[in-house]
């Protein structure tokens, strides 16, 4: 197997169905908490002292919870490594990934990080609830580099499993119009590989919210809007 696609991430061919082995549902023991961004959207525009474009998005993102993942995504996004890269894989009702620079879902950055969730070792309780944000990683549970994905609806199936960092706070809506563009069948059987690129054109740091947790802009390309 070509190195690079043993780290690359395979993560769900539909809610209910896991690719890895070892995977699925957890008991309410392992469910976690969801993050209460009530008014927060508000809050983190107030911040940033302006409003963002109608084709972007922000993720905020949760140290408390992963903060080796944070801290990469954020190294990550400083270089610029994920401008011009693209949602490779949509999914109606699971979720969009993006952030591999092959654009395939075989690639990734250079460096792989530790997996932040309770199969590993590190109680994350962040659940994987509408809009947020968590790494995708092979099944090796420390394989995550740079792919990541943003939940459609509650999958919090996932929890204890995938290293959930962040959620969009603002513009979720865009991330939604992902579901919008044409796409064909990929390798698994999901109707999911967009045929007009989804693209990212600019990804930056923004000041921090009210309550010092780091924020990213996300920049898209133009493409139709769900209205």
């Amino acid at each position: 197997m070509n190195k690079k696609f043993a780290r690359l991430t395979v993560i769900c061919a539909a809610a209910g169905m896991m690719l890895l082995s070892g995977c699925g549902k957890n008991d309410s023991s392992n469910a976690g908490t969801t993050v209460d961004n009530s008014g927060n959207a508000s809050q983190v525009a107030e911040v940033a002292d302006a409003k963002i474009g109608e084709n972007a998005f922000i993720i905020t993102l949760y140290p408390e919870y992963a903060p080796i993942t944070c801290e990469n995504f954020e190294k990550l996004v400083k270089e610029g490594f994920y401008d011009g890269l693209t949602f490779h894989r949509i999914v109606d009702g699971f979720m969009a990934q993006g952030g591999d620079p092959d654009g395939t879902g075989a690639g990734g950055s250079d460096q792989e990080i530790k997996g932040e969730f309770s199969s590993n070792g590190v109680d994350n309780k962040l659940s994987h609830t509408d809009g947020v944000v968590s790494m995708a990683r092979s099944q090796a549970p420390d394989s995550a580099s740079s792919q990541f994905f943003i939940c459609y609806g509650n999958q919090s199936f996932l929890d204890g499993n995938y290293a959930a960092f962040g959620k969009v706070t603002e513009g979720m809506n865009v991330v939604e119009s992902f579901t919008t563009v044409e796409r064909k069948m990929n390798g698994m059987g999901e109707a999911a590989v967009p045929m007009t690129p989804v693209v990212m054109e600019k990804v930056t740091m923004l000041e921090d919210d009210s309550d010092g947790n780091p924020r990213v802009q996300v920049i898209m390309k133009d493409f139709p809007l769900k209205k």
